[in-house]
């Protein structure tokens, strides 16, 4: 009898080893599923360079499978992912395959009617990095309310999300609504590109006419699910989503690192390890430092030419379920003129600092400047984050973390 339950136990054992080293499959690579939505239709697409099939960008598969694509959509950074961030995008045509590439950053954020009387069926795919600040999800939005305004199907092919391992940070407040936070969701909120879509429709977020709102009531939108993934998944991304997210040290203290864009201090830019190296000239540490300069993606930013002091976060391993709040605490404590740490904006209000604008609410740089804990502050996040996470549930389409 043991000698059965021993086997057994190691049958289990190894059918689990075996199901954790499949391969995680975005949703892209699911053919099969998508294909025959699009033949014989002119697809409008929203893509980037992170859609990729194997090694093959989406737009090479799609046109050697037949599929005719009417039109490119872009977001921030562009088709190639080279723009510098918050850079004006133009519209242009693609020399490789001469299709029209309209940029939906730049002089618009969504597609107008015009731009969809050729199009009959609308197909998104770019890889997101889980960040309320990241304006990946604000481009989705838009794209799914050009959709559902023009009546055009939708289909989303999923991607997992490098930060959907966990969820923290503050809850956006209203008054803080910016391009880089549209939406009541924390910092990291713990969704696959396809499950906010469905949070956005489900919570009827989207900004609609009421009228076409009832007219199109019964819109089409199809996501096309990952496969091999769950929220315990720790994906590594094969493809830099923007041009200072060069690695996957850089994505995952990207949580954490992205509120010193709302400071004095460099985040990084202009280094090959932007968002994980931080720092100042006038940090009184000695040990690390590095000197940002322009480089592709990042030809401007602060403190180009000057020798910056401070932390090498390439040499420390990124928290794994949570905001290193105690790091941030540290960068303050550490900045000589506390009262210049953070940018002041040309009008003195709260909802003007960048800084607040990042955290969502102008209660952490508060909290930050009267000394308060960490514990403390994570306390003060805790009944949104309660409320968040039972409204998340709802949309999740792949097994959670807990």
């Amino acid at each position: 009898m043991n000698k059965v339950i021993l086997l057994l136990c190691i049958v289990l054992f190894s059918a689990t080893q075996l199901n954790a080293q499949k391969p995680i499959l975005p949703g892209a690579y699911q053919t099969s599923e998508y294909f025959p939505l699009l033949k014989n239709k002119r697809v409008g697409l929203f893509t980037n360079q992170t859609a990729v099939v194997g090694s093959t960008h989406l737009i090479d598969t799609l046109i050697k499978s037949g599929i005719t694509i009417q039109k490119v959509f872009t977001p921030e950074h562009g088709l190639r992912g080279t723009a510098d961030a918050g850079e004006k995008v133009s519209d242009e045509i693609d020399a490789k395959t001469g299709i029209k590439i309209v940029s939906l950053y730049g002089k618009k954020n969504a597609p107008d009617a015009n731009d969809l009387l050729d199009v009959d069926i609308m197909l998104f795919d770019v890889q997101d990095v889980g960040t309320r600040f990241y304006t990946y999800i604000n481009s989705l939005q838009y794209f799914m309310e050009a959709a559902m305004a023009n009546n055009k199907p939708l289909v989303i092919l999923d991607r997992p999300n490098p930060n959907g391992h966990y969820v923290d940070g503050p809850i956006l407040e209203t008054p803080f609504t910016s391009g880089v936070g549209k939406q009541a969701v924390p910092i990291v909120y713990g969704l696959t590109i396809g499950e906010y879509a469905q949070l956005l429709r489900g919570e009827g977020w989207m900004k609609m006419d009421s009228t076409k709102a009832k007219q199109n009531a019964s819109w089409s939108l199809t996501i096309i699910r990952n496969k091999n993934y769950d929220h315990h998944s720790m994906y590594t991304l094969n493809v830099p989503p923007s041009p200072n997210l060069a690695d996957m040290t850089s994505i995952l203290w990207y949580p954490t690192t992205c509120l010193v864009e709302g400071t004095v201090m460099s985040e990084g830019r202009g280094t090959a390890h932007a968002f994980a190296y931080i720092g100042h000239p006038s940090i009184d540490n000695t040990k690390f430092s590095f000197t940002p300069n322009p480089r592709v993606g990042a030809m401007s930013s602060k403190l180009y030419g000057q020798k910056c002091y401070g932390w090498d976060l390439t040499k420390v391993t990124p928290p794994k379920d949570k905001i290193d709040l105690g790091l941030i605490i540290e960068m303050y404590k550490s900045f000589p003129q506390k009262d210049s740490f953070f940018i002041a904006p040309k009008v003195n209000e709260p909802t003007n600092y960048f800084f607040n604008k990042l955290a969502g609410n102008a209660s952490l740089m508060q909290q930050l400047k009267a000394g308060d804990s960490e514990a403390a502050i994570r306390k003060s996040w805790e009944p949104g984050l309660t409320a968040y996470k039972l409204k998340r549930k709802k949309y999740l389409l792949y097994k959670d973390y807990e």
